[in-house]
């Protein structure tokens, strides 16, 4: 029987096999930054164990950072202390840091792949979920706790359990307008956002084939919103274009030795998964949450349902008494005050770019405040370099510096309580942007649209 992407990747890293199914899985990079990594370092001095293999880790400071004025000392206490702390470890255990201030530092799920440490058939973990964003170029990636932190930090390895494996096709042509981040909302509010629990998935079908390398980390990005452990797409020619010349991917004849293994991975035809799915790209169409969890989605044409086939009528009427929102009414026309295009899902130039193709010679709503914020200080400086920042400025959008800024609440970049935004993030929970926000969870497209009328609208009119 044949072996699935998943599969080849997976029993190429088992160093050993213990009792009842547990394999040791050797890790080729680990990404660590300021959040999740301190308590790992300090159980690691605690028992005097060094790191194993520090060349194998690259670090960034990310979660906290503020997105204004990044060569002034942080004002938040506690952030400045993870930062700061952040830097003191990697000084001391030898690791290679791309803190504030260098000319790679950003998200880490940007930098990564952007700088070619991210290539097919690695095995990749992270102190943080949306490590599977990697998976776009066929590796197995996935977020760990901060006992696992440590565990690979001593070992290089991970005890793990194999998923099951999930394929997800999507087939046919998708209409204008209709992003990667549309096609995995749209995945996501028909399966639930549990519906890929116990799994890893790959996505697969001529609409991922043909979507970009920033388009498919979009879609691996929010595997994990689906429930899945991690999401993978088969490496091809766009991938290995993609990683050809990047500073750390390999070089010469290094890298056609390479990239012929990586031709060794896709799913073989005659594989099985324990799972699948298959949708057709002509009902995608823009998309936007409407809830507290990521399954809660609709097309932004659609009324917010009546009822809540997975998460059940409680945990649905608490959602929508949160959000302000009443079941069966249209979210068109509603005001929006906030909106923010960033985070490990659409912070990449693809996504600038779109964004300002869109509101060049145009002006954002009074009432709206719009930032902009990118994954990497390369992404920004690509961005000035374009001249896209005077295209944001013009139209009234704040570019700012990086960092995972109104993803989560870590930072000063916090939407007040009771306000909407609507966020190109990946969560939509109760508090995720700060205390009370009211996240919409959308594309770049339908952002900047709604950032331009300041409100909700059918976005057809603007893609003639």
């Amino acid at each position: 029987m044949g072996k699935t992407l998943f599969d080849k990747v997976w029993d190429a890293h088992v160093v050993t096999s213990a009792e009842g199914g547990i394999d040791v899985l050797y890790i080729d990079k680990h990404l660590i930054h300021e959040v999740t990594s301190p308590q790992a370092f300090a159980e690691l001095e605690e028992r005097g164990i060094q790191l194993f293999r520090p060349e194998k880790i690259m670090a960034t400071a990310d979660h906290n950072v503020p997105t204004w004025d990044q060569h002034l000392p942080i004002k938040d206490d506690l952030s400045r202390f993870q930062v700061n702390k952040l830097t003191e470890n990697c000084a001391k255990h030898n690791v290679e840091l791309y803190g504030l201030g260098h000319k790679y530092q950003g998200i880490v799920h940007v930098i990564g792949p952007e700088l070619g440490v991210t290539q097919p058939g690695m095995t990749i973990v992270c102190g943080d979920s949306h490590t599977s964003t990697h998976g776009a170029f066929g590796s197995i990636a996935f977020g760990i706790g901060t006992s696992q932190v440590a565990q690979v930090m001593a070992s290089q390895c991970l005890l793990q359990n194999k998923p099951k494996k999930m394929r997800v096709n999507v087939n046919g042509v998708l209409a204008k307008g209709v992003s990667p981040k549309d096609v995995i909302l749209y995945i996501i509010a028909k399966l639930s956002a549990n519906g890929g629990t116990g799994y890893f998935v790959e996505f697969a079908g001529n609409v991922f084939r043909e979507m970009s390398m920033e388009g498919r980390m979009t879609v691996c990005n929010m595997s994990i919103e689906m429930g899945a452990r991690g999401g993978m797409i088969a490496p091809d020619e766009t991938t290995f274009e993609y990683v050809r010349g990047r500073e750390f991917a390999p070089k010469g004849e290094d890298f056609e030795k390479a990239v012929a293994y990586w031709e060794t991975l896709p799913t073989d035809n005659d594989a099985t998964f324990d799972l699948e799915y298959s949708y057709d790209a002509a009902d995608i169409e823009p998309m936007i949450t409407f809830g507290t969890n990521p399954g809660m989605g609709i097309k932004v044409t659609e009324n917010v349902p009546t009822e809540d086939k997975f998460s059940g009528q409680e945990s649905f009427d608490k959602a929508l008494g949160y959000m302000g929102f009443k079941a069966g009414e249209s979210l068109i026309n509603k005001q929006v005050n906030f909106v923010f295009i960033g985070s490990c899902t659409n912070s990449r130039i693809e996504d600038l770019r779109l964004v300002a193709e869109l509101v060049k010679g145009r002006k954002k709503a009074d009432n709206v405040n719009a930032f902009i914020v990118p994954g990497s200080k390369l992404v920004e400086a690509q961005a000035k370099s374009e001249g896209l920042d005077k295209i944001f400025a013009e139209a009234g959008f704040q570019l700012r510096e990086p960092g995972c800024s109104a993803c989560l609440g870590m930072n000063e970049d916090k939407i007040p309580a009771g306000e909407y935004c609507v966020s190109t993030s990946n969560r939509n929970f109760e508090g995720r942007q700060g205390q009370g926000a009211r996240t919409l969870l959308a594309s770049p497209l339908v952002a900047a649209i709604t950032a331009l009328e300041g409100k909700i609208v059918d976005v057809k009119a603007y893609l003639n």
